[in-house]
């Protein structure tokens, strides 16, 4: 049976924390933790956001473990709608990273909030 990305957005089964920008950036301010945008390449470039690193969705599997190496990294994923980043949060805490939020903003909120 097929479904709808809302439908499978619903069938996660793991407690995705989502939380706005100005959270995210206060939490990153004292944790060492990484924004990641998980758009596509020519999407960051066209509407960057100047703080988060570009892991785009499709290698996000292949260069989390890469680029982060301890499960405990506070990681914070951020896409243009949160389709993406709340599958990409589903599949790096399938992957056993344990603190992981998705930032719930589109991208201009979050750079108003990084100005802040």
């Amino acid at each position: 049976m097929l479904i709808d990305i809302q439908t499978r957005i619903k069938n996660i089964d793991f407690d995705i924390r989502c939380i706005t920008a100005e959270q995210a950036f206060e939490e990153l301010s004292s944790n060492n933790g990484a924004l990641i945008d998980v758009r596509e390449s020519k999407e960051a470039e066209s509407q960057p956001v100047p703080s988060a690193l570009n892991i785009p969705r499709g290698v996000l599997e292949m260069k989390a473990l890469e680029q982060f190496k301890e499960a405990s990294v506070p990681l914070y994923i951020h896409c243009a709608s949160g389709v993406r980043a709340k599958l990409a949060a589903e599949q790096l805490m399938r992957m056993g990273y344990d603190d992981v939020s998705v930032v719930t903003c589109p991208v201009p909120t979050i750079n108003q909030a990084l100005e802040k």
